[in-house]
């Protein structure tokens, strides 16, 4: 019987060997081909977002002067469009505080760009009407950087958009000057802009009359009291969204 016993126990171990060694294949086994099958599933969801490339060009407007970097309008421009599923490259600004059309054009010239660009953005003209500039001098260097906003879109009319000039005569920086005057101006030097946008195809949009309603509406002026706020900008988003969203999923 000892002998019996002796013999039943060394089975029974064999058979506990056998099974742990079962379960350690089934794991190592299965668990491996899991791991395999997630890295395809990761790929996909990076191919789901291709990236986009966006040229801003203008001035004070465009660079957000008075706002967080993140605050600039094409900055939350691009973070719209990820949280639609399109993805922007890092943007690419050309644009300073100050600048007229001329300027703005030498910028250019002397910039290091890799056109072409899936998106362009042209907001450029208020410094000429602060300088006393008449829309006649605008109109063709307007135009011409109108044209080469088209070139740097590869010739694709469709993937340029012009804004409009706000008009700055509404806030507390243009006390003491006639505002009515300025908004006469600023509605002159847009009538050349829209003119020339709808000529060449492109979209326009007007983000003027936004910008008067800062006269009652403080919060949509950066502290310096005469740049549009982050508030301000999301606006102007909010309206160029269907646009774009149209132009980069073609």
């Amino acid at each position: 019987m000892p002998v019996l016993l002796f013999n039943l126990s060394k089975e029974a171990k064999s058979m506990k060997n056998i099974f742990i060694t079962t379960i350690l294949l089934f794991v190592l086994t299965f668990g491996c081909k899991s791991e395999e099958m997630e890295l395809p599933q990761n790929n996909q969801t990076n191919n789901n977002f291709p990236a986009h490339s966006y040229l801003a060009l203008g001035d004070s407007y465009t660079i957000g002067q008075g706002v967080a970097e993140n605050q600039r309008y094409p900055v939350q421009l691009k973070d719209s469009l990820l949280r639609h599923g399109i993805d922007l490259n890092p943007v690419t600004i050309i644009a300073r505080t100050g600048w007229t059309t001329d300027e703005l054009s030498v910028a250019i010239d002397g910039a290091t760009l890799n056109p072409p660009y899936d998106l362009v953005t042209l907001l450029i003209g208020v410094n000429n009407q602060y300088r006393g500039r008449t829309p006649e001098n605008y109109r063709p260097e307007f135009v011409a950087l109108l044209q080469q906003s088209i070139d740097f879109a590869g010739g694709d009319n469709a993937r340029v958009i012009v804004l409009s000039i706000p008009d700055w005569g509404v806030t507390p920086f243009a006390h003491g000057r006639d505002r009515e005057q300025i908004a006469r101006e600023i509605d002159a030097f847009n009538a050349v802009n829209k003119e020339e946008a709808e000529k060449a195809g492109v979209a326009w949009i007007d983000v003027t009359a936004i910008s008067r309603e800062a006269a009652t509406r403080p919060e949509l002026l950066a502290p310096d009291n005469l740049h549009p706020s982050g508030l301000m900008y999301s606006y102007w988003v909010k309206d160029m969204l269907p646009i774009v969203l149209e132009i980069l999923s073609e």
